[in-house]
């Protein structure tokens, strides 16, 4: 139906991103919202590495004594 071409996706609607889709459809705010969320999602995946890095040197400090 033509009705489901403006329905919002789910992932639109609930903010998910989803990696290798269209961009030709979203507007240019969408577009700089997209680049800061996945900037943001760069971020926490980073420090949450970090401090995995953290835990790791520390166990294997504590186990190489």
């Amino acid at each position: 139906m033509l009705d489901d071409e403006f329905k919002p996706s789910a992932n639109k609607a609930s903010g998910a991103i989803t990696v290798g889709e269209d961009l030709t459809a979203h507007s240019e705010q969408d577009l700089a919202d997209r680049i800061a969320a996945l900037e943001a999602e760069i971020l926490r995946t980073r420090e949450t590495l970090s401090q995995r890095a953290n835990i790791r040197s520390a166990a294997d400090a504590l186990f190489k004594s």
